[in-house]
């Protein structure tokens, strides 16, 4: 090559050589402007051309020696390429195949850190193979050995066990290749005084229950005591009319929500303590079992609220809104049959009473009560353990798969299915990656949380701690925790966003024959599955954080009982292998590998597909009812003359806003060229921004972190619009309400200059 060039140069020196530029004339046309060497200067106006003809035989040696460089370029680069691609092969491109029908590319490639390199001459798998390989690897079988060896009889958070099973799971994570990695928090949890017990004082009698919530308030308060059925609103009210509230304790049975709601709406009416018990019309158990839980109506470290509670880092002192100011108890069923036996005051409606024998269930109102709970702070270090299969076109796009680890007991359907579960789904993709030759365009997160049981601590705390790396990037998290309760039915919460790719699922994925026949979406109820299978995410549902804090789309399921909502051994000592061995008729570990195969085939969608599986379409119909409701309430005040100079009709346009951009994108998936990546990457962008565009920009984290204006918590969304009594409250968030729907409308849309803002 170098006695090549050097020729060449020789030759051309040998030449006058002119360099052409384009000069615009007056007309705008461009034309050529011919500077001539310096040699040329002088014969300019004398020559009949701009360059001399080269001599003919200098011409042919150029031409040959032009021909030979060209050559000798097109041998090393053929070479070049050749070598190089026995070593790497690019990422998988978007192919046309159809969205119902997809292949992954297998040529041989050089895969990420956290696999091995592939055998040459990998077919491609279609995507029946890849599901058929998924299932193949969920076995029964594994699934039966994974739940024996993750059994325990203690786990609770921060304890020896629980840090002992996180190193067991970072373990395995390193076995299979997964560059697992610790991330370490300090925390608050709120444990028994060991020397001082919580006690319940009522005439002569002293109950010391062992169970407790942990956050309630500390201290002692006396009251009268009021029997309040669950302690809705609707229960309060309803008490309200007979008995005064405030300053009382209330008696109320755990069930329909969470703990935390039971006690803000007791503190909402001025009560002084809750005491909370299970019910025998709720709950089938002995009536000396205790019940644990917490009462922080948030989720994450209560003392540090919005931000990560890292390497002992002091932060002003600060505390979550969502703690409770007035104390809270649990008592087992033989207590609360003997406060209520004695409670006396006028008989509850047919509506308010339970199913214990010899009891009057009244209202109470009459007898004095005295509660002491004694709990105490403790510095805890905890543990969340992740690892990682990276993608092989997007790796820095990612959908998280996680299930805590830890319980009050031994958790066997709480912590110890799930984090089955988790390890299982972690062998079975890695094994697609090393020997199957799947090729995951997106990046797949496995996480072991800690700390769950007070309120989903672990997993908000890095949400907290990681968020302008999470943001925009982790577009599903999928909850595996209580995937298994019972059999028979199936019971989900999730974002819209996910609904589409829920049934796309369930109509793959075959039930057990014990089951049934067919797929899940047939045994589910076929086309009337969301009726049957939905319900609305629950403040304490471990994926809400995910979807009302961080704006991540998320989904949990349970296969639960029959006709059953919840399952009765959560939050006690009592979950364990044989009870739910029970509740399945010992069928667990089969009906654990179809929730294995339902949270893996939608996690194999997710990352396989060009185009994600997320239908904002499926947002329209929410929006719509949830304004509807809005506007009617604002109609309503205006014409009642209680509110003035408002509107409802801007927040009806940001709507139609909203509709037209989920129609846009949904033609624009429909269009697409499947070959081009940066096209499919931009879609996704911008379906990936509706979640976390939907949460308010205008609140704090420390005073609402549930931010989402459908699914959250606070003045703010449209719930409480719809309900709020308050004027100028209302009318300063409606305002807010309307222009952060807008504001997500705009980013659904895309290009700054296709917005459809009609507001």
């Amino acid at each position: 090559m170098d006695r090549v060039r050097s020729a060449f140069n020789g030759v051309m020196r040998s030449e006058r050589y002119s360099r052409f530029t384009l000069q615009p004339s007056e007309n705008g046309e461009r034309h050529a402007e011919v500077k001539l060497s310096e040699d040329d200067a002088a014969e300019e106006h004398d020559s009949p051309s701009f360059r001399l003809a080269p001599p003919r035989q200098n011409r042919r040696s150029l031409i040959f020696m032009v021909l030979g460089a060209v050559l000798i370029f097109l041998f090393g680069f053929i070479v070049g390429y050749a070598a190089s691609s026995k070593h790497q092969a690019g990422p998988p491109i978007c192919n046309p195949t159809t969205q119902t029908e997809r292949t992954t590319t297998t040529t041989t490639t050089a895969p990420p850190a956290s696999t091995k390199v592939q055998p040459p001459e990998v077919p491609q798998l279609s995507w029946k193979d890849l599901t058929k390989a998924l299932a193949d690897q969920l076995s029964e079988k594994s699934l039966e050995e994974a739940l024996g060896t993750l059994d325990l009889k203690s786990r609770s958070a921060g304890s020896a066990e629980d840090s002992s099973l996180g190193n067991r799971i970072f373990e395995q994570f390193t076995k299979l290749q997964m560059n697992p990695w610790t991330d370490v928090h300090y925390v608050q949890l709120q444990k028994p005084n060991s020397s001082r017990s919580n006690q319940v004082l009522f005439g002569s009698e002293v109950f010391k229950p062992r169970g407790f919530l942990a956050y309630s308030a500390t201290g002692r308060a006396e009251g009268r005591l009021v029997y309040a059925n669950y302690g809705r609103q609707t229960d309060l009210d309803l008490v309200e009319k007979t008995v005064e509230l405030k300053g009382c304790v209330l008696l109320i049975r755990a069930g329909n929500f969470s703990f935390a709601e039971q006690v803000e709406n007791a503190a909402s009416r001025g009560a002084s303590a809750v005491l909370i018990y299970p019910d025998v019309e709720d709950f089938n158990l002995n009536d000396d079992v205790e019940l644990y839980g917490h009462v922080h109506l948030g989720s994450g470290d209560p003392y540090t609220p919005g931000f990560p509670s890292f390497n002992h880092t002091q932060f002003s002192p600060t505390r979550s809104s969502g703690l409770p100011k007035i104390l809270a108890q649990t008592i087992p069923a033989k207590t609360a049959k003997s406060l209520l036996k004695q409670i006396g005051g006028p008989v509850a409606s047919a509506g308010f009473k339970g199913k214990f024998t010899s009891v009057t269930y009244s209202l109470g109102g009459v007898q004095n009560v005295t509660v002491e709970v004694n709990n105490q702070l403790v510095n805890t270090e905890i543990h969340n353990i992740f690892g990682v299969i990276k993608g092989f076109s997007d790796p820095d796009r990612f959908v998280v798969l996680g299930a805590q680890r830890d319980a009050w007991g031994p958790g066997y359907a709480k912590a110890t299915v799930g984090t089955s579960v988790l390890l299982e789904l972690a062998k079975a993709f890695q094994a697609m990656v090393e020997t199957g030759g799947f090729r995951p365009r997106r990046s797949i997160m496995f996480a072991s949380w800690s700390a769950g049981e007070y309120g989903s601590i672990g997993a908000t705390e890095w949400l907290e701690g990681y968020m302008s790396s999470i943001d925009k990037k982790a577009f599903t998290y999928i909850s595996l925790d209580g995937m298994v309760m019972g059999r028979g039915s199936l019971i989900a919460s999730a974002s819209p966003l996910l609904h589409s790719l829920m049934e796309s699922t369930m109509k793959e994925v075959e039930v057990p024959k014990f089951l049934g026949s067919g797929t899940l979406y047939e045994v589910m109820g076929g086309a009337r599955w969301e009726e049957k299978v939905m319900r609305p995410m629950a403040a304490d549902d471990p994926a809400y954080p995910f979807m009302a804090f961080s704006g991540i789309p998320s989904v949990s399921f349970h296969f639960i009982t029959n006709d059953a909502e919840y399952y009765a051994y959560y939050g006690t000592l009592l979950d364990n292998k044989d009870h739910l061995n029970y509740q399945t008729n010992q069928r667990t570990s089969e009906i654990a590998a179809m929730a294995a195969r339902f949270a893996g085939q939608m996690t194999l969608r997710l990352v396989h597909d060009h185009l994600l599986s997320l239908d904002a379409s499926r947002y329209v119909g929410v929006l719509t009812r949830d304004v509807h409701r809005v506007y009617k309430r604002v109609q309503t005040l205006s014409q009642n003359g209680e509110l003035k100079g408002v509107s409802p009709d801007w927040l009806s346009r940001a709507r139609s806003s909203f509709q037209r951009a989920a129609e846009s994108i949904r033609n624009a998936f429909q269009n697409t060229d499947l070959t081009d990546p940066e096209g499919c990457r931009i879609l996704n962008d911008r379906i990936m921004t509706v979640e976390h565009c939907l949460l308010s920009p205008y609140l704090s984290p420390v005073e609402t972190p549930f931010r989402h204006l459908v699914f959250g918590r606070g003045n703010h969304t449209l719930a409480s619009l719809a309900a709020s009594a308050d004027m100028e409250g209302l009318r300063t968030q409606l305002a807010l309400a309307t222009w952060n729907l807008q504001s997500c409308s705009n980013a659904v849309m895309g290009n700054i200059w296709e917005l459809d803002n009609q507001i």
